[in-house]
């Protein structure tokens, strides 16, 4: 009854995954996914990979077709014969290799294997400028999320520095409370230029890696990392089962495999067939029959076997490899996702402490309680702890989208969804 109940639950979460992915690719703080789709296919390493496809489409059809074609060869000649005179005379041959029973079969598979490997990378490479989307994305919000942190902050300190004039100017506070200030203002507004230096330069990388995508005139403001619908286990899984890589790394592993039968099965030699018409002594001798002729393998053929079988087994070796490197990917990707959140959610604690800090010590310092040093630093550690927030939000955003794009429930078409 349990087991029944836990596989029920299982087909239930698989038929609901569809739905939460089509959910997951819309957020504020992400490109509307159409725009993203068309940014993708667009891209150059796709478009390298989508010609590779062909290429291997069109080699699959030149396998399928085989190399044996017709040959034609023949000679005209006069020859001369002593006290008889001379004679006109020619001969032609007409030939074509066969492929033995089996061979043709395995250069189709062969062919077959080859496309699916190049469509299996292609899809990677779209993948891979997922992956690259996602990073400059971030970089440019991250960037404007601290920009503006920053401004506000040297708002908040143009205020103190208005206010401690003032009480200067009633001479109630000294100059050097006023030096203070403007040094703190100072500094902000220096960490405010250097946030928008790099809020600009990763707009600058963003458009120029992805020319399609219109951005806003203003960064998005990162949206609050949560575990999505589906687990973060079940995203793990996903990304094994739908790895590109260890796909084409198997179907690259079927091509030499077939390869290597047809290797195999290539040490009978192809016999070749033909038709062979002549005339000598000016029509008076004429003939019509079938010629044969038949390679007889020795060691190179022997040799290229043994070779396309060492291929074939390496390959089926490389599949484990791509598979425990894909297994490590989706077990560091859940376990980064995870440890962001909980970094994220411990740094987003201690912002709240700093700016209840910050507030308190603003009342006292209104008050007279507190004098203008206290304020300052207590501002500064507020804005400190603002930017560490910003920083660990958007690398918990970052990791998230990581894993959602490699188990391919964001910015993936739909119909490379499937294993």
């Amino acid at each position: 009854m349990i087991a029944r109940s836990l596989g029920l639950g299982i087909a239930l979460s698989a038929l609901a995954m569809p739905a939460a992915a089509q959910q997951l690719d819309i957020r504020p703080d992400l490109p509307p996914p159409a725009v993203v789709t068309a940014a993708l296919d667009e891209h150059p390493s796709v478009l390298a990979a989508g010609a590779r496809v062909t290429a291997a489409q069109a080699q699959a059809g030149a396998l399928a077709k085989g190399p044996h074609e017709f040959s034609i060869t023949g000679s005209v000649l006069r020859r001369s014969v002593d006290r008889e005179g001379s004679y006109q005379e020619f001969d032609a041959t007409v030939m074509r290799p066969l492929r033995l029973p089996g061979k043709a079969a395995l250069d189709r598979k062969t062919g077959s294997a080859g496309i699916l490997a190049a469509q299996n990378r292609m899809a990677d490479a779209r993948h891979q400028a997922a992956l690259e989307l996602s990073r400059l994305w971030f970089d440019w919000i991250g960037a404007g999320a601290l920009a503006d942190t920053d401004a506000r902050n040297v708002a908040n300190l143009e205020q103190a520095l208005a206010a401690v004039r003032r009480r200067s100017q009633l001479r109630d506070a000294a100059i050097l409370d006023v030096e203070q200030a403007q040094s703190a203002l100072s500094r902000a507004r220096g960490q405010h230029a250097d946030a928008r230096a790099l809020m600009a330069e990763a707009e600058a990388r963003l458009r120029a890696t992805y020319p399609t995508i219109r951005l806003p005139a203003t960064p998005p403001l990162p949206g609050t990392p949560d575990e999505p619908p589906i687990s973060f286990d079940a995203l793990g899984q996903l990304v094994i089962e739908r790895s590109h890589e260890i796909a084409a790394a198997q179907a690259d592993a079927d091509r030499l495999g077939f390869a290597a039968q047809r290797a195999r099965a290539d040490r009978i030699a192809d016999p070749s067939l033909g038709v062979r018409a002549f005339s000598e002594r000016s029509g008076m001798e004429r003939g019509l029959g079938l010629v044969a002729t038949m390679p007889l393998g020795g060691g190179y053929r022997r040799y290229a076997a043994q070779e396309a079988g060492a291929y074939s087994s390496a390959a089926l070796h490389e599949v484990a490899v791509v598979r425990r490197s894909v297994e490590a990917t989706a077990a560091s990707d859940v376990a980064l996702a995870r440890a962001r959140i909980e970094s994220w959610m411990a740094v987003q604690a201690a912002a709240s402490s700093a700016e209840s800090v910050a507030a308190r010590t603003l009342s006292g310092n209104r008050l007279g309680a507190i004098d203008l040093a206290d304020l300052l630093y207590a501002q500064r550690q507020a804005n400190d702890a603002r930017r560490e927030e910003v920083r660990a939000r958007v690398e918990a955003l970052r990791a998230i989208l990581r894993l959602e794009i490699d188990s391919h429930v964001v910015w993936i078409d739909a119909d490379d969804h499937a294993p």
